[in-house]
């Protein structure tokens, strides 16, 4: 990465990129389609790149366009039609448990479209953490990134994945991931975007298929002017004693956010909640669309959306006790955001607090 210009480099530590490789234990690196780094040193653990996974194991073809349909929607399609597959396959074999994160890098830097295929397999007992980081070059001014994640969360195995975005206000972005977790599996998922893209689009789904699987979205938000997000997640509890809990805090400063989640409880002794909550700084537009479905007596759903901007007694209050109205508004913008992500290392969760600090000084 040593040809990288420091404004790079910058722009990449802030999606959770550790160059040092010092708290990871796994690294793969894409700059457009281009495949420059995979290696892995966690034992039982392999890092592919997808052309050569499904080279060397046959089995992989198994979970290759299953939790996400090739003819999904037209990105899927786009991807699904190139002649050579991009993107990244790891494997964690039985009983594997990795204290330390695999990180996935991809790098927008000059071509105009760049399109990912990932596929995560946890098989049985096995635990895994996974950080990935998309990012557009400082010069790149316009571009799309179309990525189809696939992740399959074995009996008893433990997934996190955390997605941090650093992208260009002329970047669009469309993300295409499913989830699928069997019995008393666990998938936690952690997604962030601070900073000014030109649009999100994406949807990921988690299908509980075994009993007591469970599954957690954690998603925090800013839409600075002329960015449009419109995402969300959900979860279908397709088994008995299953769960999951979609979270998202949301930011706008003059960008519009759709904020979208479901849950379907379609089986016994099942449990759902969605929370969303949007401050609205300056101009912009925030839409909470939480839906709750269940389909037989035995399940429990909730949801609660709060929209709105900040109270004035909040800053007054604090104002009284010696701040001035700037930092007191900052000291509540930076509560509101503080919401500590299930599963995360400590040194990923102190990057990320400092993007938020970061963050705030734009807002």
């Amino acid at each position: 990465m040593e040809h990288l210009s420091e404004k790079d480099r910058e722009r990449l530590a802030l999606t959770g990129l550790e160059v040092e490789m010092r708290n990871r234990c796994g690294s793969f690196f894409q700059i457009d389609q281009n495949v420059v780094q995979t290696t892995c040193m966690a034992e039982g653990v392999e890092m592919l790149p997808i052309k050569a996974a499904l080279e060397k194991y046959d089995w992989v073809k198994d979970y290759y366009w299953k939790a996400v349909p090739r003819d999904k929607d037209k990105y899927t399609r786009y991807v699904a039609d190139q002649e050579t597959p991009q993107g990244l396959v790891v494997i964690a074999h039985p009983g594997t448990k990795i204290e330390m994160p695999l990180q996935a890098c991809l790098f927008l830097r000059e071509g105009p479209v760049q399109h990912v295929h990932n596929i995560f397999i946890a098989q049985e007992d096995s635990e895994i953490h996974i950080i990935s980081g998309c990012a557009s070059s400082w010069q790149k001014e316009h571009g799309a990134h179309i990525g189809v994640t696939e992740i399959y969360v074995g009996k008893g195995a433990k997934v996190t994945s955390t997605m941090i975005h650093n992208w260009n206000r002329g970047i669009a972005v469309f993300p295409r991931s499913a989830t699928i977790v069997e019995e008393g599996g666990l998938f936690l998922s952690n997604y962030v975007c601070m900073q000014p893209v030109r649009k999100v689009s994406m949807y990921p789904t988690a299908s509980l298929v075994g009993e007591n699987a469970v599954a957690r979205f954690s998603s925090i938000v800013v839409a600075t002017p002329g960015s449009t997000l419109d995402l969300g997640s959900r979860a279908i509890l397709g088994a008995e004693d299953t769960s999951a809990e979609l979270v998202t805090r949301a930011i706008t400063t003059g960008g519009t956010i759709i904020s979208r989640g479901h849950i379907l409880g379609a089986k016994d002794n099942t449990r759902g909640h969605i929370e969303c909550r949007g401050l609205i700084l300056k101009d912009g537009i925030i839409h909470a669309i939480p839906e709750i479905e269940g389909t037989i007596t035995g399940t429990e759903l909730s949801h609660e959306a709060a929209v709105g901007k900040i109270a004035r007694h909040e800053i007054e209050y604090l104002m009284a006790r010696g701040l001035s109205e700037e930092e007191a508004t900052a000291t509540i913008i930076r509560g509101f955001l503080d919401v500590k992500i299930s599963g995360l290392p400590a040194v990923l969760q102190a990057q990320i607090d400092a993007a938020i600090d970061k963050a705030e000084s734009g807002f």
